[in-house]
């Protein structure tokens, strides 16, 4: 699947998130990369450049202050061949995709990888 394609199911899957948290996604970025970079994934102590599906980088909400006058955009990255070979099914690449944003998004509003997988193990 090219880029464009892929691009197409991130906004439907990003239509998929509940409205409470779309609407307060201001000024966040979602990138689509093939892959991440090298030093990430070396900062990640990560083997390998299929391991990461998804990134989030910025200052998250639960870390800003009132006297922040200007924060950068915060980003969602979302690596797409990781992403596609980690499917076995195509129909369920926007479910992926929404759950890939769904654990950046996690991160955007301060929660930690702990807490998420704690959260999501909670709800399954």
């Amino acid at each position: 699947m090219d880029e464009t394609q892929f691009r197409k199911k991130a906004l439907e899957a990003l239509q998929q998130i509940p409205e409470g948290f779309r609407e307060n996604l201001e000024n966040l970025e979602i990138i689509v990369e093939d892959f991440a970079e090298p030093d990430t994934l070396l900062s990640l102590n990560l083997g390998s450049r299929w391991e990461l599906l998804g990134l989030y980088s910025g200052q998250p909400l639960s870390a800003r202050s009132f006297f922040d006058n200007f924060n950068p955009p915060c980003r969602i990255h979302l690596f797409r061949l990781p992403i596609l070979r980690s499917i076995d099914d195509e129909t369920r690449l926007v479910e992926v995709i929404r759950d890939v944003m769904l654990h950046e998004i996690g991160h955007h509003f301060g929660f930690n990888d702990q807490d998420l997988y704690s959260f999501s193990e909670s709800l399954f």
